[in-house]
């Protein structure tokens, strides 16, 4: 028997991936009911991911191509970035109940596969990210299921719907730092100040480097970026790649390059002008979804830096804890970094700001609300 709150409507207004740039909005979904172990969310407000944008244009990581099958499964509701309350429970539900304020992990993990068994759920070889496959509909909606596999965290009430919505991105912040493993004094260059770019530089100010740079082509996110603990900002556009790779250089011990690169922007460009920022023996990390894949010179990375290169994907072990921990802790600018908070049926529109395509008008991270009417 579940348990639910006596507000809740039998439909639902939501989003549908059916296709490339198909995302239509409809006003009559049936609100679904939890089952046994599941919960109800009444959806607070949902992120656009750089990943949902690409998505949205055709990226081959999603809907396939000659080397790999298509990810997402559509039609689908998307949304893997929110927050909200509980409105109903299903029967075996115990830690949490009705009015409940929480998220849940990007990742709804099978417990079972070899990934799961050796601790690295982010990693599960099922891979259910809410919004992409059918079996895990995301958040673009007003409700949404939480199945009964989902690892939930409680959000603070003491949060805005800001910075709650912002825990996703945050989290995955966390991850790639972690995988750069930054030492005290080390210098660390992020490339991309985007949710996710400045989430990471917030995070590595902590790890108390010697120098924090941050690289974009946008001086609104630069801005953005000292703000989340930059000492150094570089507009790549402005500058030229040259004079960037020559700049970083510069700001290093002996000249000798970055310890640490993290890479953040999804452009290829700043792939290769990473291998000329960082010194032998640097570690060199990834955390991008790329619209079509990057070339570099391969050699490089062995032969001429011995890098040590790494992945960072999803919010990896203990990334929604601490990012629910830094933003209770008011460190981190989430009410600037979400620029937008748009109506449900303006889905296409945040889309186009997410990638760059909303003309004069700039955003950084573009949240949905389900309670705004357009």
């Amino acid at each position: 028997m579940s348990t639910k709150d006596t507000t809740v409507p039998e439909t639902m207004r939501s989003v549908t991936c059916r296709g490339i740039r198909d995302y239509p909005h409809h006003g009559d979904t049936l609100v679904p009911m939890p089952g046994p172990g599941e919960v109800l969310l009444r959806v607070e407000h949902a992120g656009i991911c750089a990943g949902d944008a690409k998505c949205f244009a055709g990226a081959p990581l999603f809907w396939g191509d000659s080397t790999r099958p298509a990810y997402v499964q559509a039609p689908v509701t998307p949304g893997h970035e929110f927050a909200g309350h509980i409105a109903a429970v299903g029967a075996g539900v115990t830690a949490y109940a009705v009015g409940n304020r929480v998220t849940a992990e990007q990742v709804v993990a099978c417990g079972t596969c070899l990934y799961c068994r050796k601790g690295l759920r982010w990693l599960c070889a099922p891979h259910d990210i809410y919004g992409f496959h059918s079996c895990v509909p995301g958040a673009m909606a007003e409700y949404m299921i939480l199945p009964s596999k989902s690892l939930l965290h409680r959000v603070p009430s003491s949060l805005t719907p800001k910075e709650a919505v912002y825990i996703e991105p945050l989290s995955c912040g966390v991850h790639a730092v972690e995988r750069g493993n930054p030492q005290p004094g080390d210098t660390v260059v992020v490339s991309g100040c985007g949710p996710i770019g400045l989430g990471i530089l917030s995070v590595a100010r902590a790890a108390s480097p010697g120098r924090l740079i941050a690289l974009d082509c946008s001086e609104e996110r630069l801005a953005l970026a000292r703000t989340c603990g930059a000492d150094t900002v570089l507009n790549v556009a402005t500058l030229g790649a040259d004079a960037a790779v020559a700049a970083v250089r510069a700001l290093t011990d002996g000249g000798y390059g970055t310890d640490v690169y993290i890479e953040a922007s999804g452009a290829g460009a700043s792939v290769q002008q990473g291998l000329r920022m960082v010194r032998k023996a640097a570690t060199f990390v990834e955390f991008s979804v790329f619209a079509k894949p990057v070339t570099v010179d391969w050699s490089v990375i062995g032969d001429t830096l011995e890098l040590d290169l790494r992945g960072a994907h999803c919010s990896g072990d203990g990334g929604y804890a601490r990012a629910v921990e830094m933003l209770a802790g008011g460190g981190v600018p989430a009410e600037v970094i979400v620029s937008h908070e748009l109506p449900l049926d303006e889905v296409v529109r945040g889309i186009d700001l997410v990638n760059g395509g909303g003309g004069t008008e700039a955003s950084c991270k573009v949240a949905l609300d389900p309670a705004l009417r357009g």
